[in-house]
């Protein structure tokens, strides 16, 4: 993976501005700490960090390529998972290549195809284009969205980041955040709003998105997004294609140049990905695969079962390590490091996050990072296939909310009365885009509606947010993180298909567990799902109590919204909080924590409230 980044303007000349344009190459160069680029064309700039993991002599970037006299210019972020038969078909068609990368394939892809390249492409990813010939920008984001590309419009012409600190760098845009942006940050962070950068004139392509700027005009264009079909296999012929496509991706995400292992948690989806992965080591004579896990300083004797996480991921771990033959590490992390990590889990994302779910991983990767460049992870199957409480909760499914922020309550409790009263509004008109913007068929029934209902809230909000902190925690330290269950195929399958089936036999992803029974033991085939572990460590609560009460003291734009007893009630009755604040763990620490991450971010960042 890579960091890039660009600008297209009007009137400067950005040969004459260096300067600029290495300080934002700099700030994105722990995505791509191997090489770096720029290219310049009088008023359009491209930048490139580079992490090398496909073909180091013929990758490097910004590349040019030309035919018939023009040229286009090129800086891309991701992985082409049909690489190989998109260069046959290229082949095919005349064009020459001068190595295995599959930057060079892009490229000439959209030269013979133009923007319509976008639809034929499978990967993660998010490139730009250059036609020198006719001034004009084409910028695009892959279908399910893994890899980020922002921008942000100006007077004078457009400028584009993998991250949003390469576009405050650039001086086009300035850290400021209005009304709208403290309700992303108070009323549905760390998730925001599709689209959305928070910071006030910043933006996201969407997944399924590309744009196309020229003569200082931006045109957006959804290229995918989930529609509704009928779904005609039977449930044997639906788990013989979840196992043929999952296997498909998984098998075509192990290609690299560079050292590749997998995240293995004991639960059903990295087991599968590592089971998978290592049935494919053995045949091809490729050694055994390498797994890592997380846990957390004295987590077992602190462990608290809930219907969220019933059981600890330990002995589930020791089961597929044994049933995969693999070479296992388990990182153990120290809650006081678990806090300090908060603070560059913030860089990281460049907004308050999933507090110590985010730090946990940044550290997680900065330690795998030091023997591997790629890894496989399990991300993304329980928003796709029904993995959640809330789609199998008939209460929660019904309710006309985000299932995993349902009350507001807690979140009106920080804040001082007559602080944005708008909030819970805003958030109600943000669920309801979601539900009326869901495609469905006429012929769906009640379930069968609020199941599409359901997928595209996860989808385009829970998955989103996901996808965002795994991307940005492992880049942070120059990991690339591969999502199998995130191929589109998977996706387009698995929209169309009736709950009866996804859930078969009542459990959760249970067409998924059937897909794959042959392969797996059977106590992780039927083990219940499990989230991502926190640390129950009394500890990290006290730490960041701790830090809470010294922030409010202090005198800043943050705490003249802040209300100091609620916060207050939450450290001396943490046991009052009966629904996290997001998703399934945020509950009393992880919610100090986003206060911390707050104060952090505004001091960083410099925000300034409009």
């Amino acid at each position: 993976m890579c960091g890039i980044a660009g600008l297209f303007t009007k009137y400067e000349d950005l040969s004459e501005n260096i300067k600029l344009l290495s300080d934002m190459s700099k700030t994105l160069t722990r995505r791509g700490p191997d090489e770096n680029g720029i290219f310049i064309d009088h008023n359009v700039a491209l930048i490139h960090r580079r992490l090398v993991v496909i073909d180091k002599e013929n990758g490097k970037q910004p590349m040019v390529c030309g035919k018939k006299g023009e040229k286009y210019v090129i800086v891309y972020n991701g992985e082409l998972y049909n690489t190989e038969e998109l260069r046959t078909e290229l082949i095919k068609k005349g064009y020459e290549f001068k190595g295995h990368s599959d930057t060079e394939v892009v490229l000439k892809m959209y030269i013979e195809y133009g923007k319509e390249c976008a639809d034929k492409l499978n990967g993660i990813f998010a490139f730009a284009i250059y036609e020198m010939y006719n001034k004009k920008l084409f910028l695009c984001r892959d279908k399910v969205g893994v890899k980020p590309l922002f921008y942000s419009q100006y007077k004078n012409g457009i400028v584009f980041a993998s991250e949003i600190k390469a576009l405050l760098k650039s001086g086009k845009v300035s850290p400021v955040i209005d009304e709208e942006g403290l309700y992303e940050i108070f009323f549905l962070g760390p998730a925001r709003t599709p689209g959305t950068g928070v910071f006030k004139n910043i933006n996201e392509l969407l997944p399924g998105e590309y744009a196309e700027y020229s003569d200082g005009k931006l045109k957006k264009t959804t290229y995918f997004r989930l529609k509704a079909g009928e779904h005609t296999d039977s449930p044997e012929q639906t788990a013989e294609k979840v196992k043929y496509l999952l296997t498909d991706a998984i098998e075509k995400q192990l290609i690299s140049d560079v050292p590749l292992c997998f995240f293995l948690s004991g639960g059903l989806d990295s087991s599968i990905i590592t089971q998978t992965a290592s049935n494919y080591y053995r045949k091809k004579k490729l050694g055994k695969a390498v797994t890592y896990s997380v846990e957390y300083k004295d987590n077992l004797r602190y462990f608290q079962k809930s219907s969220f996480q019933p059981t600890s991921d330990v002995e589930y771990i020791k089961l597929m390590v044994e049933n995969a033959d693999t070479i296992h590490n388990e990182v153990i992390l120290d809650n006081e490091d678990l806090a300090r990590a908060l603070y560059p889990s913030v860089e990281a994302r460049d907004l308050p996050g999933y507090v110590d779910v985010d730090s946990s991983l940044l550290l997680f990767c900065k330690e795998i990072k030091n023997n591997f460049t790629v890894a496989l992870s399990g991300e993304c199957a329980d928003e796709l296939f029904g993995g959640y409480p809330w789609y199998h909760n008939k209460e929660i499914l019904f309710e006309d909310c985000f299932p995993w922020s349902r009350s507001q309550k807690i979140r009106r409790s920080i804040l001082k009365d007559g602080v944005l009263p708008k909030g819970e509004e805003y958030v109600r008109e943000k669920y309801l885009q979601t539900i009326n913007n869901t495609d469905k068929l006429s012929t769906d029934s009640k379930l069968t509606a609020r199941m599409r209902e359901m997928f595209s809230l996860n989808y385009y909000w829970f998955m989103q947010c996901l996808l965002e902190r795994k991307d940005r925690c492992s880049m942070y330290s120059g990991l690339e993180v591969r999502v199998p269950f995130c191929d589109y195929r998977i996706v387009e399958y698995a929209y169309n298909m009736p709950w009866e089936i996804k859930a078969l036999g009542g459990r959760e992803k249970g067409i998924v567990r059937k897909a794959f029974e042959d392969i797996l033991p059977y106590d992780i085939v039927w083990r219940k799902k499990s989230p991502y572990p926190k640390t129950h460590n009394p500890v990290y609560m006290e730490i960041c109590a701790k830090k809470v009460k010294e922030i409010s003291k202090k005198k800043t734009s943050l705490n003249e919204l802040l209300s100091r007893d609620g916060i207050q009630d939450i450290i001396d009755n943490p046991e009052n909080i009966s629904s996290p604040w997001y998703g399934q763990l945020m509950k009393a620490p992880q919610i100090l924590a986003y206060i911390i991450e707050l104060d952090y971010w505004f001091q960083k960042y410099n925000v300034v409230i409009e």
